[in-house]
This record gives C-alpha cells, sequence and structure tokens, in this order.
C-alpha cells in the first residue's frame, strides 16, 4: 500500500496531538560459507562483545523525519537497556546477518532486535551456508565487477544469444526484478525472487524505481543489490506477456529453443498465462541455464508456488525446515529500513507504543472504495471481541464514571489505514466508556493518507514505517487481501487473524480466522503438477505437498505452512 500527503513527515500522526516525527570462484565461496557456519558459536560470542561495546546510539533524526535530515547521535540504546537490567539480544539473529556493515549508515540492521520478542524461528545451519554462497555471489558477480561489466556488453550486443551458450559464464548468471504494483506487493516479491536466486545460481538486481533506495539499506557488503542505471536493455520495463523473450512463448512455441535471444522475460503477474506459469515447474536445467540475463516480473509472494517444485525439494527441506518461516527469516535478513524511515518508526514506538502492556496491531485495507463503512468497522469490533483481542466497554450509566484501579493495565491499539475514520471511532469509545476489565485502551494511527498513490518517496515510507511499526506488536488483526498485512504480520513473525473480506456489505461470519501460519499468501500461483505439466487441467494444487495449502482469505491462493501433525 502506498501512500502520499503534502503532509510533512513531520506531522505524521492522524490525531490531534503533536506528532513525535517532529572475486572467488564458486568452489572456494562454498568453502568459505562452510567455515562460517562451522565458526558461528565463536564468532557471534566475539562479536556480540564487541558490537555492544561499539554499537552506535539511538538515531534522532532532525527536521521532522524528512529525507536526506542530519542525524544527530544523542544516547546509547544498549547502555539504557543495561541500565534497566534488560537482557542483552544477539544482534546478529543467529548468524542470519553478519558483522561488520557501517552501524552508523543503517542503525536498523543491528537496533531492530531490540524492538521485538526473539527469533520465533531460528533459521537452519544449511540456510546460513546458502546465504554466504549468495553474499560471495552477489560480491563476486555484481555492479561495478568485470564480469558484470562482461555480462552487460554481451546484453548489449546480442552475443550471449544461442542454445550453444552457457549462461554461467565468468560464474555468473542473472536475476532482474522489476519495480512493479504497491510496496506491499513489491517487498513480497523481493523477498520471493531472492528465494528463486539462491535456488539457480543467480545474483539478484533490483529494479530501484522511484523509491526503493530512499526505503532500504543494502544488504550485502562490498556490492549493491541495485541495477545501474546504465542497465543496456532498453524499456525492459514494458516487457509483457506476449513478448517474444517471454518464458511462456519459450517454452510452449520454442520448445525451449533461446537462439537469438538476449535474455528471457519471466511474467508471474497473479493474473499469469499458464504457460507463463511453467516457470514454477522449470528445473533450471531445461533451457534457462543457457541464459544469462533473467527478467522477471511479479506483484505476487512466489514462494509457495516454488515450494511445488519436485526439483528444489531437498535443497528448500534443508533450508527451511520451519516452512511458515522462509518470509520471516528472508525479510529480517533481506529487509533493513534506512535511516530516515527507522526514525519515523523509533519515534512514533517510543512516544505511543514502548510503555504499554499489551500492543495490538489492527491493519485495515478497504477494497471498495475510500470512504469508510459501517460494516468494516462492526467487523473490526466483532473479530476484537471474538479472539478476546480488546475488551468490552461499560454501558452508558453503569459505572461510566468509575476511575480504573490504581494500577490498571495498559494496552495500545495500533491501526494503520488510509481512513482515519476507524481509528477516530474506536478511540472514541475507549475515551467516552471505560473498559469492562478496567484496562486503559490507548488508539494510534500515524498517517492517513485518504488515497493510495505509487511511487512516490515520502508515501512509500511512511507505509514501510507503518509496516515495521505492525510488525512490533505483540497480535495483529490484518484485512484479507492486503499485501500491507501480509508485511507487517510476516515481518514480526506474527500468526495474525484475518478479517475476511465482506461481501455485499455485509460482516462475514466469522469476522476473522486465525492464521494456518505467519507466511504471506501468494495469488497467483500455478494450478497444474510440475511433474506432468499439464497447463490445460486445473488441479488443487493446495493438495499436492502437505506444506503448501489454500489461503483462508483467498481460496484460489496459496500459502506456506508446517504440515499438521
Amino acid at each position: 500500500m502506498e501512500r502520499e500527503s503534502s503532509t510533512p513527515a513531520s506531522s505524521w500522526l492522524g490525531i490531534d496531538e503533536a506528532a513525535p516525527f517532529a572475486g572467488k570462484k564458486a568452489t572456494k565461496d562454498a568453502a568459505a560459507a562452510d567455515a562460517f557456519v562451522r565458526r558461528w558459536p565463536k564468532v557471534v560470542n566475539a562479536t556480540l562483545v564487541a558490537f555492544i561495546m561499539t554499537m552506535p546510539p539511538l538515531l534522532i533524526l532532525l527536521g521532522g523525519g524528512r529525507p536526506g535530515a542530519p542525524a544527530v547521535w544523542i544516547k546509547s540504546t544498549v547502555a539504557s537497556l543495561a541500565a534497566r537490567g534488560e537482557p542483552k539480544k544477539d544482534v546478529l539473529l543467529g548468524g542470519l546477518l553478519l558483522p561488520g556493515f557501517d552501524e552508523q549508515s543503517c542503525v536498523s540492521r543491528y537496533q531492530s532486535v531490540y524492538y521485538r520478542k526473539n527469533m520465533t524461528r531460528p533459521p537452519s545451519p544449511h540456510l546460513l551456508r546458502r546465504l554466504r554462497q549468495q553474499e560471495a555471489l552477489q560480491r563476486r558477480c555484481g555492479p561495478g565487477t568485470e564480469p558484470y561489466r562482461r555480462a552487460s556488453e554481451r546484453l548489449r550486443s546480442g552475443q550471449n544469444a544461442g542454445d550453444d551458450f552457457v549462461a554461467t559464464v565468468d560464474g555468473c548468471g542473472y536475476l532482474v526484478l522489476i519495480s512493479y504494483r504497491g510496496l506491499g506487493n513489491r517487498i513480497l516479491a523481493i523477498t520471493s525472487a531472492f528465494l528463486y536466486a539462491m535456488l539457480t545460481g543467480r545474483v539478484l538486481l533490483l529494479d530501484p524505481g522511484k523509491t526503493m533506495a530512499d526505503l532500504f539499506c543494502e544488504p550485502f557488503q562490498a556490492t549493491s543489490w541495485m541495477l545501474p542505471g546504465d542497465f543496456p536493455l532498453e524499456h525492459f520495463r514494458d516487457l509483457g506477456e506476449d513478448a517474444p523473450e517471454s518464458y511462456g512463448n519459450v517454452a510452449v512455441n520454442r520448445s525451449g529453443s533461446v537462439a537469438g535471444l538476449r535474455f528471457v522475460y519471466a511474467h508471474l503477474d497473479h493474473a499469469a498465462t499458464p504457460a507463463n506459469r511453467l516457470l514454477y515447474c522449470d528445473d533450471h536445467r531445461q533451457f534457462l541455464h543457457r541464459v544469462q540475463w533473467v527478467i522477471l516480473r511479479t506483484d505476487s509472494y512466489i514462494a509457495p508456488g516454488i515450494f511445488l517444485n519436485p526439483a528444489y525439494k531437498e535443497e528448500l527441506d534443508m533450508m527451511f525446515p520451519n516452512k511458515d518461516a522462509v518470509f520471516y527469516l528472508l525479510s529480517r535478513y533481506l529487509l533493513h529500513p534506512t535511516n530516515d524511515v527507522w526514525g519515523m518508526v523509533t519515534r512514533f514506538y517510543h512516544s505511543y507504543l514502548k510503555n504499554a502492556d499489551e500492543r495490538l496491531g489492527v491493519q485495515i485495507r478497504v477494497f471498495d472504495g475510500d470512504e469508510p463503512f459501517q460494516h468494516i468497522l462492526d467487523q473490526i469490533l466483532e473479530c476484537t471481541s471474538q479472539e478476546h483481542l480488546l475488551p468490552g466497554v461499560v454501558v452508558s450509566g453503569h459505572g461510566g464514571g468509575v476511575a480504573p484501579p490504581p494500577i490498571a493495565r495498559s494496552k495500545a491499539v495500533l491501526t494503520t489505514g488510509l481512513n482515519s475514520w476507524y481509528h477516530d471511532s474506536i478511540r472514541d469509545m475507549y475515551w467516552r466508556s471505560p473498559s469492562a476489565t478496567g484496562e486503559v485502551v490507548s488508539v494510534h494511527q500515524p498517517s492517513h493518507e485518504l488515497h493510495q498513490h505509487f511511487f512516490r518517496s515520502t508515501h512509500d515510507m511512511k507505509a514501510l514505517a507503518e509496516m515495521y511499526l505492525l510488525s512490533l506488536t505483540d497480535k495483529i488483526v490484518t484485512s484479507g487481501w492486503s499485501t500491507f498485512g501480509y508485511v507487517g504480520a510476516g515481518l514480526g513473525g506474527l500468526t495474525p487473524y484475518i478479517m475476511i473480506k465482506p461481501e455485499n456489505h455485509t460482516v462475514p461470519n466469522p469476522p476473522c480466522v486465525r492464521a494456518m501460519s505467519m507466511e504471506p499468501c501468494d495469488h497467483g500461483p500455478p494450478y497444474f503438477e510440475c511433474t506432468k505439466k499439464e497447463i490445460d487441467k486445473i488441479i488443487d494444487t493446495g493438495n499436492l505437498v502437505p506444506h503448501v495449502r489454500s489461503c483462508e482469505d483467498v481460496p484460489w491462493g496459496r500459502k506456506l505452512a508446517d504440515p499438521i501433525s
């Protein structure tokens, strides 16, 4: 969900209060990765001590959080935590992250652990090994290297066209991800494209669009994952399913021949044709190994479809013993907000959420228009009541003037959405009447942009900050079909309560359901069996393997979940 408004980021609240936002070869790479995994227990001990001694202080962005505002370091976060007796945390997340990054240039990378619960799913040793291998590949073949220069020249000249070409010349193949649709869609696309790049041994390069550099830090040391501005393939953002280079055309109409093609275009939009969805079944040996450049467009979380491919089963099982942790682990590894975004997150958190005994996130996305609807508010209240997430209120005239007990439990509710009416209605309900349990309920919403916009920097920064704030709550309610909600829950390792999309302006029964896992839903998975590739025969791919199932909110969608024991 992407938003923009004329309101400066320094007034980032939708409420009356003033805002607080005022080269080695692959074999050597593999050996190095194995060595790192074996040394991890020693590395984490030594690194954690060093980090605690040198961790940068809390970043306060001056100028109301405006992009480019100067940063001033005012106090040490770790020192303040130690003073309160809070335990030290593993800032490297069990080896998921590496030490050695410039901490002040990306505060969130090592600081976010202090705002979250402990890792709900630890990374497997094999995932750590594969991440180290991918990092080495990105450094060896990424922008600015000789292999990248030669690969770009081959793409420009058409030299890598032909069925006898080997894509791994220089040991480097590339996956370029087109920046596409809303921010939630893009985040899901990035994480799942990275998974595909790891499985196929390709360097992942992101089309930066207009906002990506303002949102995320670089995840890899000594290289960039941003596609350079001088990328030689013109008009690649305009490619569509009917392109001669599309995977479906090459697989079906050309029988896998890549003669005369400089690249292959993979179109995995949620509405892609069955022929293009054949990519989900490609084992990278059919013909993609003869193509150095693959251009990918997707607005979906394609991981569930990848897990349906038998060719990757053994590798994926070793990487992810817990099938419900794919997005959680990859997003914690890849997606670190820039200092400007992180400043927005931390200022709001400290001002409104930090001191509450419990934090509840309510993510509201309405697909029927921008105006508020009573049935949506009713659905939120019925869901939070049914699941005992929010207390009821005392009816007027029956103790409405009774003060809460001297030591009352506090609950902070974070609402996110384009319209502030839902936030205002819930806030006023607990302002006019005391809660039936005596809890003190406060309700806060960072922004209300009214309309969704695309590829505007300040707007995207607000949206990303809200996703991260949702991930810092203890429990979360999300709107069905919403990629914004998928990201907020997945980043925090939270299994959401999903509000089913209403029909005919009527509250569904039940109003919400507890998700089977914290994984996002893929809205455009394959509907055929990879072993047969009968694209004209639609089958229920939610029953092919025990860990890929139909989504609660989108019945034709697929999501990853641990098998039912």
